[in-house]
């Protein structure tokens, strides 16, 4: 029997990475080089270990952590220590993790009917072709009504709005994933901002989920034929001078120049 070649995989994460900068995608998943050059971030620390400790909290299987006793000591277990510049940042993190536990546990016991939670930390697939498209959902609730409603955790950000839930490609990413996944039910996006237990929800049509699979699957051919000599580097001012990436592009001799005309051409509009 003839091996059939397993398709290509795209994520939300990727997709993203690629839309920011082409570069950055090549160097974090297709250049080897890259991984020399990658850094522990702090932030990505304080996140997994938040996102660990709620997918425990949420778990209908999980009885260990219930309480918010049990929950701090999830999070005393779950605590990752990379990327801080030193004990005081760590701690100053830690107590700041620990307030974002203290209040979500709070919110919740406050909900007169809780939702039934269907899944948590589960990935879903869907094939669209050319490539699979691959996504960690946080998690996913039952609603009163029926319906299934995403919930993606943002522990960077103290405020959401219903635009930023519409506009964000990887919760579009999730609706079509439980919809294929979980056909003919009703799907819905929630981002919660658990620092201030901030929340907003929003849902594609059928007409702008079709539109949407369609551009996604424009951006996935796109990024399937990613060409590695045939992006230069660009200075991107919001993204370049903090990228673990940054000496790889200043490989290019014609770097800098970019670098400070972007720069000079920047200062001039502002």
């Amino acid at each position: 029997m003839q091996n059939v070649p397993r398709k290509p995989t795209l994520s939300p994460t990727k997709l993203t990475t690629y839309l920011a900068c082409p570069l950055k995608y090549r160097f974090t998943y297709l250049d080897t080089d890259g991984r020399w050059y990658l850094k522990a971030k702090s932030y990505y620390s304080f996140g997994s270990t938040l996102h660990a400790v709620l997918q425990r909290f949420h778990d209908p299987a999980d009885t260990q952590v219930v309480s918010l006793d049990e929950v701090v000591t999830a999070y005393e277990e779950s605590w990752i220590d990379a990327g801080y510049a030193g004990a005081d940042e760590m701690q100053e993190a830690f107590g700041e993790g620990r307030r974002i536990l203290e209040l979500h546990v709070a919110a919740e016991a406050q909900k007169p009917m809780p939702a039934e939670t269907v899944f948590v930390e589960r990935q879903l697939r869907a094939d669209l072709g050319e490539f699979v498209l691959i996504g960690r959902i946080d998690r996913v609730d039952r609603l009163p009504d029926g319906g299934l409603e995403i919930i993606d955790y943002k522990s960077g950000r103290a405020v959401v709005t219903e635009e930023d839930v519409k506009s964000d490609l990887a919760m579009a990413c999730y609706q079509l994933l439980v919809r294929r996944n979980y056909p003919n039910e009703p799907v819905s996006a929630r981002i919660l901002a658990v620092r201030s237990q901030s929340t907003a929800t929003a849902s594609l049509t059928e007409k702008e989920l079709a539109e949407f699979e369609r551009d996604l699957i424009a951006l996935g051919r796109e990024v399937l034929n990613f060409d590695l000599d045939e992006h230069r580097p660009r200075w991107l001012p919001n993204l370049c001078p903090t990228c673990d990436f940054l000496p790889l592009c200043r490989r290019d001799p014609e770097f800098d120049e970019i670098a400070t005309e972007a720069e000079r051409s920047a200062a001039a509009h502002r």
